[in-house]
């Protein structure tokens, strides 16, 4: 595998570790503290799908 595709999974990967953090974030929310954090719920959520949609397209544009 050439390095180039290396650092291309690489930089994949960590774009989608970004998506996975934030639906943590969402988890530990509706496991612990739905009833006082459920205000965050919306801006967490845009930032999810953003996060998944950059992974994707960063995939998609570099043929992984």
């Amino acid at each position: 595998m050439s390095e180039d595709i290396k650092a291309h999974k690489k930089e994949w990967a960590k774009r989608k570790r970004i998506a996975v953090e934030i639906a943590s974030e969402i988890h530990d929310i509706v496991e612990d503290t739905l009833w006082m954090d459920a205000v965050k719920m919306p801006e967490l959520s845009e930032k999810l799908l953003a996060a998944v949609q950059e992974a994707n397209s960063y995939k998609e544009a570099n043929g992984l």
